[in-house]
Formats: C-alpha cells, sequence, structure tokens
C-alpha cells in the first residue's frame, strides 16, 4: 500500500490529502497497466471503479446513431476517469477506451463508497474534488460542441 499511496500522492487528483485519508483510498486501490484498446467502461453499465491516469491516454465517448462512436473527451497523465462510481445510480454515462498503453491508479468503487461513508471529511473532499473533474469536463464539451455547431452552420458564425 506504501507505493500506491507514494504514487497517489505524486497524482494531481489527490494533491494536498493527508496521510490518513490517502491510506484510506489506496486500500481500495492498485496500479493497472492497460493495452492500447481496452475497454474501461461502457455506457450503462455498473461504474465499479474510477481510474486516476498516470501516462497514456484515455478517449471517453458515446455511440450515436447513424455516427457510430463519437469521441467528447480524452483522458491523459494527471486526470482521473469517472465520477459515476460516486453518484448513484453507479453507471457509466459514457465509454471509456485506451488509446495507447495505459498506466493507472484504479479504485475499486464499492470498497471506497463504504470507506468514505464511515468519513464525512473524506466524503466531502473527494465530492468536491469528483464535482471539480465534472465541471471542468462540462465546460470542455460546451466549448467542443460551440465549435461543432460553428463549422456545420457557419451562417451563425460572426467573423469580426
Amino acid at each position: 500500500m506504501t507505493d500506491l499511496r507514494t504514487l497517489m500522492a505524486g497524482h494531481r487528483f489527490f494533491e494536498g490529502l493527508d496521510d490518513v485519508r490517502l491510506d484510506t483510498i489506496a486500500s481500495c486501490g492498485e496500479v493497472v497497466e492497460l493495452r492500447a484498446g481496452a475497454q474501461l467502461a461502457r455506457e450503462g453499465e455498473p461504474a465499479d471503479r474510477f481510474y486516476a491516469i498516470r501516462s497514456g491516454h484515455v478517449a471517453v465517448g458515446s455511440h450515436l446513431p447513424h455516427r457510430g462512436s463519437v469521441t467528447v473527451a480524452t483522458v491523459g497523465p494527471g486526470e482521473v476517469l469517472g465520477w459515476s462510481w460516486l453518484l448513484a445510480p453507479h453507471r457509466w454515462h459514457f465509454d471509456a477506451v485506451t488509446i495507447e498503453p495505459v498506466s493507472a491508479l484504479a479504485f475499486d468503487a464499492a470498497r471506497l463508497r463504504t470507506a468514505i461513508a464511515a468519513d464525512d471529511g473524506l466524503n466531502l473532499e473527494l465530492t468536491r474534488r469528483v464535482a471539480g473533474v465534472m465541471s471542468r469536463r462540462l465546460a470542455a464539451a460546451r466549448l467542443q460542441l460551440l465549435d461543432l455547431y460553428a463549422t456545420s452552420h457557419p451562417e451563425t458564425r460572426r467573423d469580426s
């Protein structure tokens, strides 16, 4: 667990957490090495893990009728994949596939939810951090949608 905790302490998502809380989270995790093309999440399936990415990139997307798979975000080193593990009904909202080999810290969602239920401070802190991730991803998705709309509807663009 010490090695995992050391890796966590060096990851942006866990910055500033005290040793006791790092130990609590580390007790629910493991280091994983994934090949390119590994499926980490499927939309609608149980969100039983979350990942802190150390190296490599993961495509986050959705399958759209008549368009196939569409990537809406790419998650890379220093970022986390997954917030559905924290929010009922604990089902993935998107698909996630590695686009190159990935090294990550993977955390068992059920065990972590049990651990944070016993520590209101940790629950609040992880909820705050996950909300920050969600906010940044929603802002990025908004920009992507605005760009997509502007390029597919050039009459609405304003050139100043």
